[in-house]
């Protein structure tokens, strides 16, 4: 249907965005070194970023700035920093983000069929949907726009909204803030924060936990039922995990880091503080930081700093989590990049190594169905004595539930 088609008086799919109380957009800052996977920005780590904490205590968030309750009264509102407010006067129907996160967030608010486009498609892990009954996304639509980061990809797209933190753009992607302000007032709002690591300079606005992003997703979609289950089936389910946790003495410490080879040589280190919801797994099951104590800092736009295994060794963490590897098996992994550790002359001297405690990280970007199924292999990684071995059968959430909510069946 074109714009001009609608029936008189019904919202139609373009009259959508009008912004109030916009957060400034920040200056544009000068040029950051690029990533260290092809497909990722000039901001993008090989993988960084982290979770806001153990969040299970923050999945019912009450801030004042998300104010959809699923009325289907338009027009309605919903924000996010650094956008500030937008009043929407018909729910977005298509749409395209940035970050994998960002996209199951709206996948589990039960959009999928809307997804047009995302910016960084070779991180958006959407495998884990096939776990799932009833649930599917159109990977067509992902192969045909798989980096969506120009003016020209958003104007054909035409979507509704836009999940992309547009300070990235400007940042990673050398936008200007008057293209920011064209694309925002001639197709859609951006509504999204980027959120994953939080060790960024230019990032000088408020920080989101993922439950706290994906309740601002969710006001922007008019989905607060929807939110509302996950935000209860999260809840419970870290409190069933954390519940069988070990003490605090007897959990190991541990070095996360991104190295997307399957012969690594250094290592790029993440910090567990830094909250980003890429770590939320980490943090939820409580580990140590194998780095506490240690002027390392966290991987970054500007700090590209790299560990040697001779630093490593001086470290001599209990396991070790590599990044980058998110498209092999726990078995392919281990035939590659722990074999290659285990005949390194210095690599194999490590503990983690010694006693095979070398596991894919995680992905850089999660939502909240990725991060069910991620917290449950980190919570096999870390404590397998509880939990069972990463390649066991035990699972720790219920699939059909999650399916039930996404399909709306609440």
């Amino acid at each position: 249907m074109s714009r001009d088609d609608a029936e008189p008086g019904k919202p139609t799919r373009r009259s959508i965005l009008t912004y109030g109380g916009t957060a400034a957009l920040g200056g544009l800052l000068a040029g950051c070194t690029g990533g260290a996977e092809s497909g990722t920005g000039a901001g993008e780590d090989g993988e960084a970023g982290d979770d806001g904490g153990a969040e299970a205590a923050s999945t019912t968030a009450t801030e004042s700035d998300s104010e959809s309750e699923g009325s289907d009264e338009f027009p309605y509102t919903a924000a996010m920093e650094p956008v500030g407010e937008v009043t929407f006067e018909a729910v977005p129907e298509r749409w395209v983000a940035y970050d994998g996160g960002f996209a199951d967030m709206a996948v589990a608010l039960g959009k999928a069929d809307g997804l047009a486009g995302v910016g960084n498609a070779s991180r958006y892990y959407t495998y884990v949907y096939d776990e799932l009954p009833g649930v599917d996304v159109d990977r067509s639509q992902i192969e045909a726009y798989p980096e969506v980061r120009t003016k020209e990809e958003f104007y054909e797209i035409d979507a509704d909204i836009h999940l992309y933190d547009p300070q990235m753009l400007v940042n990673w992607f050398d936008w200007g803030e008057d293209d920011v302000a064209e694309l925002r007032d001639n197709v859609a709002p951006f509504f999204g924060n980027l959120i994953f690591r939080r060790s960024d300079g230019w990032h000088d606005y408020r920080y989101y936990t993922l439950y706290e992003a994906f309740e601002r997703v969710a006001a922007a979609f008019d989905e607060r039922e929807r939110y509302e289950a996950f935000a209860e089936l999260h809840e419970s389910f870290i409190a069933d995990v954390q519940a069988r946790l070990p003490s605090a003495d007897d959990r190991p410490s541990v070095f996360l880091t991104f190295e997307g080879t399957d012969e690594p040589e250094t290592f790029s280190p993440y910090r567990l503080v830094d909250k980003g919801t890429s770590k939320k797994q980490w943090l939820d099951l409580g580990v140590n930081d194998a780095l506490a104590g240690t002027d390392v800092e966290n991987l970054s736009t500007t700090n590209r700093g790299e560990l040697d295994y001779e630093n490593l060794l001086e470290v001599d963490p209990d396991v070790i989590l590599v990044r980058g590897h998110e498209r092999k098996s726990a078995a392919e992994f281990r035939d590659t990049v722990l074999a290659y550790m285990e005949s390194h002359p210095v690599g194999s001297e490590l503990t983690a190594v010694q006693n095979g405690r070398v596991y894919r990280g995680g992905y850089l970007y999660q939502g909240p169905i990725h991060n069910l199924f991620l917290t449950e292999r980190a919570a096999k990684q870390i404590y397998p004595e509880e939990f069972g071995p990463v390649t066991g059968d035990e699972r720790l959430f219920d699939r059909q539930r999650v399916a039930d909510i996404i399909n709306g069946e609440l």
